[in-house]
């Protein structure tokens, strides 16, 4: 079983669990997609503390933008992108929930080096 269908999976599975999960600690509808996207990250991550996200509306719909650790990176991106793309699915599925189009950013650490 690849990684990728593993990750897809254990997500799906826990989706129920984290539905009653939000609706207990939600303060408002529009928080739930940053817990949404907090409980993925964290559940990837190793270093929990450097995770960041914020979130900004505007006409086009919803934008999440992710920072994490360097040694975070490879993990949340996964091999050749897949990882990110389960995650923009899952946030793409979530926002068809409720009502608003939900799109992910993933940020360069500050401290990262561009290959050439």
């Amino acid at each position: 079983m690849s990684s990728f269908i593993f990750f897809k999976y254990a997500i799906l599975k826990s989706l129920p669990t984290l539905s009653v999960i939000n609706t207990n600690i939600m303060t408002s509808s529009q928080e739930a997609d940053v817990q949404f996207l907090t409980f993925i990250i964290k559940s990837l991550a190793d270093n929990q503390d450097n995770i960041k996200i914020t979130r900004t509306v505007d006409e086009m719909g919803v934008l999440l933008s992710l920072e994490v650790d360097r040694a975070d990176m490879g993990k949340v991106i996964g091999r050749d992108g897949s990882t990110a793309k389960a995650i923009r699915t899952l946030l793409r599925v979530f926002g068809m929930k409720n009502n608003s189009r939900v799109n992910l950013k993933i940020n360069e650490p500050a401290d990262s080096v561009v290959a050439e």
